[in-house]
């Protein structure tokens, strides 16, 4: 397979390490993990290690870029677990503008992936709410986005648009498209009107992270070390936040064809991941009742944004995957009870 991950060129790296104090060089190694198109180097230095970026065109927005540094100083002053931004040595800024491209330096964090275990589930949860309760009263001169998966008309119309996505290549019968749509569509807005019905849209709004799951997450003896990744970080209310966070640490994924995936989450693994959370921040009887509708709206969101644009989620084929989804939507709704009873509710 074609190898088509951005790089940095000899000179561009050069030009750009001359801006920073750390040292002699000793080894640069390409970094890839995360976009193909952002391109990143791991840097062992006199002065430590560390991780070097480009971003990509188009996630370079000054102002934006300036409001996640502005949140991850804010953090990091609060002992937060994250990488430390490294600043210029000549103007002591965390972002570098070189040739119409923006760069960071990060400090380098060694960890572990999430192993799916009670601890680290729990200490997921605990650290989101570190982090909402750290920036709860963050007010700054960016206005930041407000969207999210939650009653969203962008969402509705991707359901529909999966219909005409699919490829025409041993397409499924045309009625079993649409019915699946069809019974995804009423999920998603009856599980918003739910939550409307607990009173979502009357509940506060803060700043929260926006893509809260273990892939941007790193772990050391399954308590978290680093959490990166903050361009996702938006106005929006907390359980919106959590819910996403819930499903992301609670899902079973699967290999395979998707018709053989497991309809459940993991129960144990949602329970820990809430009573992490709840820890630390106390929630309302009716936050923890939205969080599973929540988290139906959240899967559908993630599963037909990609299958309206392309016809697949990744590699997988498109119809089959929906199926999957709303196998796994409705095991949730049939599941709420079960899912907040074990959850311990506030006095």
């Amino acid at each position: 397979m074609e190898n088509n991950r951005e790089t940095f060129s000899a000179d561009e790296l050069s030009r750009c390490l001359s801006h920073y104090d750390l040292g002699e060089i000793r080894s640069t190694q390409e970094f890839t993990r995360g976009s193909r198109r952002a391109p990143k180097v791991v840097i062992e230095a006199a002065r430590g290690k560390f991780l070097f970026k480009r971003r990509v065109h188009g996630r370079d927005d000054l102002a934006k870029v300036t409001f996640t540094h502005d949140i991850q100083h804010r953090l990091a002053q609060r002992s937060f677990p994250l990488p430390a931004l490294i600043p210029t040595r000549d103007e002591g800024k965390t972002i570098l503008l070189q040739d119409n491209n923006v760069y960071e330096m990060f400090e380098y964090v060694a960890g572990e992936n999430y192993d799916g275990s009670k601890e680290a589930t729990f200490a997921a949860g605990e650290t989101l709410a570190m982090y909402h309760e750290l920036l709860k009263e963050y007010q700054g001169q960016y206005l930041p986005p407000k969207g999210s998966y939650h009653s969203a008309r962008s969402i509705t119309l991707s359901i529909c648009n999966t219909v005409g996505a699919l490829p025409l290549k041993n397409r499924p019968p045309a009625g079993a498209v649409v019915a699946s749509a069809g019974s995804l569509k009423d999920s998603y807005q009856a599980c918003s009107q739910h939550a409307e019905m607990l009173g979502l849209s009357r509940w506060e709004r803060q700043i929260v992270h926006g893509d809260w799951h273990p892939g941007n997450m790193l772990f050391r003896n399954r308590a978290i070390v680093a959490v990166v990744d903050y361009d996702a970080a938006r106005l929006q209310q907390r359980v919106i936040d959590l819910a996403n966070g819930a499903l992301q640490f609670s899902i079973i994924g699967g290999s395979g064809e998707p018709k053989n995936w497991p309809d459940n989450v993991d129960e144990i693994r949602f329970a820990s991941f809430i009573r992490g959370y709840s820890s630390i921040s106390p929630l309302t009887a009716a936050e923890i009742e939205a969080i599973p509708y929540l988290m139906c709206e959240a899967l559908i969101a993630e599963a037909v944004l990609p299958i309206a644009a392309t016809g697949s989620f990744g590699r997988i084929e498109g119809f089959s995957f929906l199926q999957m989804i709303d196998r796994k939507v409705q095991w949730i709704r049939q599941h709420i009870r079960d899912l907040t009873s074990n959850v311990e509710y506030p006095e």
